[in-house]
């Protein structure tokens, strides 16, 4: 595991206690896990991804990742349909690892209610959240 400090959690995203991130990009929300999130789960071996124009309520489940060491659930830290998938996470799930805010990211998102990305955490907040847990 690396230290929380060497991890790279960006100040312009908004994050989930289930250790997703949400960003704001125009009209839809761009969604992923976070550094800290791929970090614990190691090397990530296949991504259980939901279909285009899917519903989901803000915390519902919508996908899996499987990694060496076990099999994560992903939760909408948002809700809304979704509008696209990564589908290179479908023959290249590593680049979650490799890249979790970038190449890495898992759905984009029309969400339901925009309000709900304030009541996400901030980059501090996630911090604090995640050193009271260490």
């Amino acid at each position: 595991m690396t230290e929380i400090s060497k991890l790279n959690f960006p100040e312009n995203i908004r994050y989930a206690k289930d250790h997703e991130w949400a960003k704001t990009d125009g009209e839809k929300i761009r969604v992923g896990i976070t550094d800290y999130a791929q970090d614990q789960l190691g090397d990530i071996t296949y991504a259980e991804l939901p279909e285009v124009g899917d519903n989901f309520k803000k915390g519902e489940q919508f996908g899996t990742l499987e990694s060496t060491k076990a099999v994560a659930d992903l939760f909408m830290p948002v809700g809304g349909e979704i509008l696209a998938v990564n589908e290179d996470l479908q023959d290249a799930p590593e680049l979650i690892n490799q890249a979790p805010y970038i190449g890495g990211w898992i759905v984009d998102v029309k969400p339901a209610e925009p309000k709900e990305m304030d009541e996400l955490m901030t980059t501090a907040q996630y911090l604090e959240m995640l050193e009271r847990a260490d």
